[in-house]
């Protein structure tokens, strides 16, 4: 079994029940090719480093995967016939950090600053 850290980028326009739709349905495709989902984090609205199909924003959406090279290629196809999506990313790791979640701090920092206002 492979070890993949798989993240997509969906349009800033999309609604949160897109998002969980998006999420179900690539959910569903790694469990249908015998793979499993350790972890799946929403990272929110994040600004792109620059404009994606008109888009200065995407909605991050991360999944830790175990599983085939089949269950990416799968993946893959099906995100790039997506409208939804403006960019995806897997890499292959050797283990997992399920500990660390690197957006938070600076989710609670946004809302302490907007809270100071």
């Amino acid at each position: 079994m492979n070890l993949y850290e798989h993240t997509i980028v969906a349009r800033q326009d999309v609604s949160p029940s897109q998002i969980k739709q998006l999420i179900d349905k690539y959910s569903k495709i790694v469990e249908k090719n015998d793979g499993n989902i350790v972890q799946t984090e929403n990272w929110g609205l994040l600004n792109l480093s620059y404009i994606i199909k008109k888009n200065k924003k995407g909605n991050y959406i991360h999944f830790k995967i175990k599983g085939s090279g089949k269950i990416i290629n799968e993946l893959e196809k099906n995100e790039s016939l997506d409208k939804n999506l403006l960019r995806y990313l897997t890499v292959k790791v050797k283990k997992f950090d399920l500990k660390a979640n690197y957006f938070s701090k600076k989710v609670d920092e946004v809302e302490k600053n907007d809270s100071e206002k």
